[in-house]
C-alpha cells in the first residue's frame, strides 16, 4: 500500500508540472529561457518621438538605453522622468513575440505620470486611478500599429503577468507589473 501511494505522489507532481508549462503561452515562456536581445521600437504619440532601442543584450539590460525609454516614457505634461520597471519593457517586449508583431511600432499613449499630472486627469468617469501603477512608472497605454486592439488585449490576459486593462473606444490597451488583473 505505501508503495502505491509513493507511485501515486510521483504521476501527480510530475502532472502538476506538465500541466503548469503547458499552460504558459509557447513563444512567451521561450523568450523567457532563451537569452537573446530584445529589442523594441516604440512611437509616443504626444511627442511625436520616436526609439528603437535593445534594452536587453541577451544576458543583462542596457542602462543607457533603459534610460532612452524612461525619457520616452516621461510625463510630457510636467516633463517629469521616472525609472520604469524593466519588467514592463519585457512584458511588452513578450506581448510582441506572441502576437507576431516584433517588427511594428508600439504607439505609446500615457507611460510615467506625476502625482500631480494623474490627479489633474482624474475626472468623474475618466477611468483614471487615484493610486495609479502609472505614478510608480509600473503601466503603460499603448496599442501596436497593425494589430488588432482585441488580439493585443487576450495576449495580454493569456500572459498573466500583471494588470490589464481594455479601452476600445479610446482605441488603446493598459498594462502594469502589478498584480494580476482585469478590466
Amino acid at each position: 500500500m505505501n508503495e502505491i501511494d509513493k507511485h501515486r505522489r510521483k504521476w501527480l507532481a510530475l502532472g502538476s508540472a506538465a500541466m503548469g508549462i503547458a499552460l504558459l503561452p509557447g513563444r512567451a515562456f521561450a523568450t523567457l529561457s532563451t537569452p537573446r536581445p530584445r529589442i523594441l521600437v516604440v512611437n509616443n504619440l504626444n511627442t511625436g518621438e520616436t526609439l528603437k532601442t535593445e534594452f536587453f543584450d541577451g544576458k543583462r539590460y542596457n542602462k543607457d538605453e533603459l534610460a532612452r525609454l524612461n525619457h520616452l516614457f516621461r510625463d510630457y505634461r510636467a516633463e517629469k522622468i521616472k525609472s520604469i520597471d524593466p519588467a514592463l519593457f519585457d512584458h511588452l517586449y513578450r506581448l510582441q513575440v506572441m502576437l507576431g508583431g516584433t517588427n511594428k511600432p508600439v504607439q505609446l499613449i500615457s507611460g510615467y505620470r506625476s502625482l500631480a499630472t494623474n490627479n489633474s486627469m482624474r475626472e468623474p468617469g475618466s477611468g483614471v486611478a487615484k493610486h495609479s501603477y502609472h505614478t510608480l512608472g509600473q503601466a503603460m497605454d499603448f496599442h501596436i500599429q497593425g494589430i488588432e486592439l482585441s488580439n493585443i488585449r487576450k495576449a495580454a490576459l493569456k500572459m498573466r503577468m500583471g494588470g490589464v486593462g481594455y479601452y476600445p473606444r479610446s482605441n488603446f490597451v493598459h498594462i502594469d507589473t502589478g498584480p494580476a488583473r482585469t478590466w
